[in-house]
């Protein structure tokens, strides 16, 4: 069955293994990916998940800063502001999802230098990504393996590279079951007040006719 969940949302996390590249440019030092990838089902442990097409049409991307492995105790390597002409981060948005170009201080920041060659050695090879859920889709909730459908994305406010793209860690594997049997409960929630609903129903109905019967 399908379902629409109609609720707030949690942040969540994704990471793919993609190509990211590390190149000179008039600009500077540049990193260039892509944290997010249209139409690419991907394994979550206890479902599967697409990030449809268009589903960044109309997100919010503000304010969005540029990580390694999500660590909010070291300063921002870059940051785009409203995707200005003056932001270190520039984003865009194209048929296939979304791409970043990280201009990286590498003269002044010593972590910026380091992530410059470790992306040029082909040592960090991913990128993920921060986001919330607008608009989703569950599709087999009966099953063993659903999918989910990510049709609409509200915001996205952060972007690693990533050292494990994958969702292999526990944490992440960990929150993918409790979305799911929270999504379950919800589905079985609605089927029990359906049926409450129609019991009430035929109630009502099998007592008018005893009493028009006696009439």
């Amino acid at each position: 069955m399908k379902m629409k969940p109609d609720k707030k949302k949690p942040m969540e996390q994704r990471g793919y293994q993609f190509e990211v590249r590390a190149e000179k440019t008039e600009k500077g030092d540049v990193i260039t990916g892509r944290p997010i990838v249209y139409d690419s089902k991907t394994d979550m442990g206890y479902f599967d998940e697409i990030i449809e097409k268009d589903a960044l049409e109309g997100t919010d991307l503000t304010d969005v800063r540029f990580l390694v492995n999500h660590d909010v105790s070291k300063i921002p390597l870059a940051r785009s502001r409203r995707n200005n002409g003056s932001s270190t981060m520039q984003l865009t948005v194209d048929k296939e999802g979304l791409v970043i170009e990280v201009l990286l201080d590498t003269e002044n920041n010593a972590e910026a230098r380091s992530l410059y060659s470790a992306v040029k050695r082909g040592d960090i090879s991913g990128m993920s990504f921060m986001f919330i859920i607008d608009s989703e889709e569950w599709e087999d909730l009966d099953s063993d393996h659903p999918l989910r459908r990510i049709k609409k994305i509200k915001a996205v406010y952060e972007v690693s590279a990533v050292t494990f793209p994958a969702y292999s860690s526990t944490e992440i594997n960990a929150r993918s079951r409790e979305t799911l049997e929270s999504v379950r409960r919800a589905v079985e929630t609605a089927r029990s007040s359906v049926k409450r609903s129609v019991e009430t129903d035929l109630e009502l109905a099998k007592a008018k006719l005893e009493l028009e019967s006696k009439i």
